[in-house]
């Protein structure tokens, strides 16, 4: 939802319903990460509500949606990306990805990277959202086992086989949205042509026919 505050800021609101699929840990989870970090590349929480069954997040509003939307959405929510907006958007969450995993203290393992996660300001610059599953790594953690968690088509298989959670688990993720990026085709939707592909398999066939 959208609305404006008495200064007339524009902001975003995340309404958790009684059945949404996150819970109560993963609200707080969202509100201890973000609103201790600040970066450019990562979206700002303005403020945040919870009484009785209610949870609310005030977020910035940004202009243009999330990267889903945009690139992968219906024909009305579809923007034309050229490649300089396309790559910028990639060199952008690529930044925001680094500071996470490097710059933040304790680091962090968003363990969500996906096109909805990434919001797009008015200027096409992406900002990297939803941090209800993020994980906090100290300076001295190589891995930390856990349940797998994330969105199918962009888990990285070590971790969802091993659930052994790395910072490379993020960093597949990365590469796979780069993927959509470049090709316009969504990770979830396993239909390319007359086969029956998922979106790794689909590209690794066409650079095998490429050769």
């Amino acid at each position: 939802m959208q609305g404006v505050l008495r200064d007339g800021t524009q902001v975003a609101i995340k309404s958790l319903s009684v059945e949404s699929k996150q819970g109560t840990h993963e609200f707080m989870t969202e509100i201890d990460m973000i609103s201790n970090i600040q970066h450019p590349n990562l979206v700002k929480l303005i403020g945040f509500c919870i009484e009785g069954n209610h949870r609310i997040l005030v977020y910035e509003f940004l202009e243009n949606n999330s990267l889903a939307s945009s690139l992968l959405g219906s024909k009305s929510t579809c923007v034309r990306l050229d490649w300089p907006k396309r790559a910028a958007i990639c060199c952008g969450t690529a930044s925001g990805l680094s500071f996470l995993h490097e710059d933040a203290q304790p680091n962090i393992v968003h363990r969500d990277i996906k096109a909805s996660n990434i919001l797009l300001d008015e200027n096409f610059n992406p900002k990297i959202g939803d941090f209800g599953l993020a994980k906090l790594f100290p300076d001295n953690v190589t891995h930390v086992s856990t349940r797998v968690a994330g969105t199918m088509g962009y888990l990285a298989p070590e971790y969802a086989l091993l659930r052994q959670l790395t910072k490379k688990a993020d960093v597949y993720s990365f590469g796979i949205l780069m993927l959509e990026i470049i090709s316009g085709k969504s990770s979830s939707k396993a239909a390319f042509g007359d086969n029956i592909l998922v979106l790794v398999e689909w590209v690794y066939s066409s650079i095998l026919v490429s050769e």
